[in-house]
């Protein structure tokens, strides 16, 4: 059985409906339960397709976000009102048409260094997402800087640990770059950015500008309940079908081995 639904459409506008149309009824289905819902969002043209095509049908269908958080996926160490901010983007496409709350709104301090970004919007997810222990962590990253002084086996439980408290996030929206990298995870990063087991964590040399980004981690992305990749775009054809080759390499192709399932929607027919 194979752990990713490839969702083909004719063009990205059709692609940014029924994405649409598909978060708007989990939206929905989350209201009916009484339950809150909390979504990962990025940036990208693809994602400004995506935005205008769910405030559309969002007003025609008269649909409650009262019950949504707001989270990203990942943000530029820029501040929020620079061209280059996924929040602005979201703010001025998403958040501004639907009179969102503030309250709602959990933006990733990019104007920060990125460091205390990733520690602020840990925290941040943390205190208003459930983790799947029903726990909140206090733990960061696991990476060998917080292992210092530690034999392997406390190690090993300080890594358990913190997975077991790992915000779930409902849903992770992603896109995919021409490498195969979604958030800002991008091939060949180094064992500490692999094995980080913190919601969030600092980029300091991303290959693509701007270099200093703050994304979460792929333990978060892993641990998520629903995680669905929207692809579009000239040149991404070959990445996408590593991505879902079981040897693939790429990023997408990390977290689509490390989930039970992975939505993707997209405009190429792989056949």
């Amino acid at each position: 059985m194979k752990n990713f639904e490839l969702i083909s459409f004719a063009n990205a506008d059709e692609l940014a409906l029924r994405a649409a149309s598909a978060w708007l009824d989990e939206i929905e289905s989350a209201n009916r339960a009484g339950k809150t819902h909390c979504v990962a969002l990025s940036g990208g043209r693809m994602t400004q397709k995506f935005f205008a095509a769910t405030v559309e049908q969002a007003k025609a269908r008269a649909a409650s976000f009262e019950r949504v958080h707001f989270f990203w996926a990942d943000e530029r160490c820029v501040p929020p009102t620079d061209p280059d901010s996924n929040f602005k983007l979201a703010n001025e496409c998403l958040f501004a048409p639907l009179k969102i709350p503030a309250n709602q709104i959990h933006r990733i301090r990019g104007e920060e260094p990125p460091d205390k970004a990733a520690t602020l919007a840990t925290a941040e997810m943390i205190r208003i997402v459930p983790s799947c222990d029903g726990e909140r962590s206090r733990l960061g990253c696991g990476s060998p800087r917080l292992a210092t002084n530690k034999n392997a086996n406390d190690e090993a439980s300080l890594a358990a640990r913190e997975a077991r408290a790992l915000p779930i996030l409902d849903l992770i929206c992603l896109g995919m770059g021409e490498d195969g990298h979604v958030a800002s995870l991008f091939p060949d990063a180094p064992p500490e950015i692999l094995n980080c087991t913190a919601p969030f964590l600092a980029i300091e040399n991303s290959p693509k500008p701007p270099p200093r980004r703050i994304s979460l981690s792929y333990a978060a992305i892993a641990a998520a309940k629903q995680v669905w990749v929207l692809v579009s775009g000239t040149g991404k054809e070959t990445a996408l079908r590593e991505s879902v080759s079981p040897t693939g390499k790429t990023p997408l192709a990390r977290v689509i081995q490390s989930r039970p399932q992975t939505r993707i929607f997209s405009d190429f027919q792989l056949g």
